[in-house]
């Protein structure tokens, strides 16, 4: 803890949200630090919070709104929030996110659009972690909407305190709070809030959730009797994680992006960590930040009976040698484009000597001009989809299929790092 113990006490009732923001940094806080704040009652008093916490302690912080422009009022919303910084002295930015034509599930999309949005505003700004406010009823009321889908213990889990995505370090120090203690801290501090029309509409789950929580209370079912239930099943998703890690060791084997999973284990694992192995093995080449949905058991023995090969989250899995080999579907890359030196597909980083016009894309059907590429022992699946630097529509290099070695091709971020950070 970062704070002297004595004048935490004399902070009366808000001593335990302060500690709580205090507690998120015990290993030291970094440099600067991101707060996300929508304008909504959790996130005001998550900025408050903070803002007290960082006068406290000298810290270093700035806020990020993301206008969705979704609502008629998002703009105003975000508004407020600035006039609420500039009485802080915190700096504040603005962020609007604009929806792609043809993006599907639009929660989804903008969920995806926010966190995209942010993470690059926090590596513009050298911030090293960005605060959610994200409460103990945020817990209880995903842990009802995913019983409602039959979902298994990485489902009923409770939410990471502190996760990775998009390349940036997010934090929750408010998981355990909940939702009226944060509202009532606003009311002692003069605070206004804005409130989501959306939370009172009932096409929505989350709406549903929120009003049947009350009416479990006669049977011992609160928010924080939900919150203890989805932490022992963090917990026990841990020790998963633990045991996953160890058998992958054993038994994964990495050939540049492509993953090899034996197709009959010696000794045998339990199917359940077979299956998480295979999830994250899916994950990871085919760079998701989530796992796929329904398409696969895990149980590739199961999955694949009769076939020689499956397409399924942007991955191929085919049976070769003993092995079920995961690489990326060429399909999945064939539009991705950026420049050496700077990430391809999450995964690859090409370096070479670079020149105006230069640009990575996947490999894709030039690898049939390459006379050599049989001699590299990869698929040619796996070749398809592998990066390449092109200059327009000239083939310059292709380190995985061995042309022109001048130029590497490395993994930014391994397996094994895969899975100690997810």
């Amino acid at each position: 803890m970062q704070l002297d113990e004595g004048w935490l006490r004399r902070q009366g009732p808000d001593a335990p949200l302060l500690r709580a923001v205090d507690r998120c940094f015990s290993e030291g806080p970094p440099a600067r630090i991101g707060v996300a704040v929508s304008g909504g009652g959790d996130s005001m008093a998550l900025l408050h919070l903070f803002a007290r916490w960082a006068a406290r302690m000298g810290q270093e912080i700035a806020a990020v709104t993301v206008d969705h422009g979704l609502r008629q009022d998002s703009r105003a919303e975000a508004q407020a929030v600035a006039a609420l910084c500039r009485s802080l002295g915190i700096e504040h930015d603005i962020l609007t996110w604009v929806r792609e034509e043809g993006a599907g599930n639009l929660a989804a999309a903008a969920r995806a659009g926010r966190y995209g949005l942010m993470a690059d505003w926090a590596r513009g700004r050298g911030i090293g972690v960005i605060a959610l406010g994200h409460s103990a009823d945020d817990t209880a009321e995903n842990f009802l909407m995913r019983l409602g889908r039959a979902s298994g213990l990485d489902g009923l889990a409770s939410m990471h305190s502190r996760f990775e995505r998009a390349g940036v370090l997010w934090a929750r120090p408010l998981w355990a709070q909940r939702r009226a203690t944060l509202r009532a801290y606003l009311q002692r501090h003069g605070v206004a809030w804005s409130e989501d029309p959306s939370n009172d509409d009932p096409r929505y789950q989350r709406t549903v959730a929120r009003r049947t929580l009350p009416a479990l209370a006669e049977l011992g079912i609160d928010a924080q009797s939900i919150g203890h239930s989805a932490n022992a099943l963090r917990q026990a998703q841990a020790a998963l994680s633990h045991y996953t890690r160890h058998e992958a060791a054993r038994h994964v084997i990495q050939q540049g992006g492509d993953l090899l999973i034996p197709q009959r284990f010696d000794p045998p694992v339990p199917e359940e960590i077979e299956r998480r192995l295979t999830v994250a093995a899916l994950r990871w080449v085919g760079s998701g930040d989530f796992p796929p949905r329904k398409q696969v058991s895990g149980v590739l023995s199961h999955d694949m009976q009769g076939q020689l090969r499956m397409t399924v989250g942007g991955c191929i899995i085919m049976k070769r040698k003993g092995y079920f080999h995961i690489t990326r579907e060429y399909n999945a890359v064939k539009d991705l484009v950026t420049t050496p030196g700077l990430a391809w597909d999450t995964r690859w980083r090409l370096e070479g000597p670079n020149a105006e016009g230069m640009e990575v894309r996947a490999l894709g059907e030039a690898v049939s001009a390459l006379q050599d590429w049989r001699a590299r022992g990869v698929p040619r699946r796996s070749l398809m989809a592998s990066p390449a630097v092109w200059r327009g529509d000239t083939l310059i290099a292709a380190p995985a299929a061995g042309y022109n070695l001048e130029w590497s091709a490395q993994i930014v971020a391994d397996f094994t790092s895969f899975l100690l950070l997810h």
